[in-house]
């Protein structure tokens, strides 16, 4: 997912200036918070994956998740792109969504800062 963003992202015009790494999905709020607080940061998209488990978990992190992504564009005025596969994804399902989404997320990053 990383490579396809990071292509589409240049094929885009915009500038990849920090890729992060983090443990879960419940992290990714902290780190994109951490990132789009910086001057030099304009966006960020944020890709991942949460499958379906054998309870409501992943739903229930998934939408605190989202939510916070979501909170953190208002609060910063800056743009996050949603590339979370799931929550509830089965295995099989992932493969044929990875590209799209990566692609997705890269797209509305960059139509929301062209708006702006």
């Amino acid at each position: 997912m990383k490579n396809v963003a990071c292509a589409q992202a240049e094929q885009l015009g915009l500038n990849v200036t920090d890729i992060q790494w983090v443990p879960g999905s419940m992290e990714k709020p902290l780190a994109v918070k951490r990132l789009l607080t910086q001057v030099s940061i304009d966006g960020a998209v944020v890709l991942g994956i949460i499958e379906r488990g054998e309870t409501a978990h992943g739903q229930t992190m998934g939408q605190a998740v989202i939510q916070s992504l979501i909170n953190l564009q208002l609060e910063t005025n800056k743009p996050v792109g949603i590339g979370i596969l799931g929550p509830g994804i089965l295995p099989e399902q992932i493969a044929d969504r990875l590209t799209p989404y990566a692609q997705d997320a890269v797209r509305a990053v960059h139509a929301m800062l062209s708006s702006h």
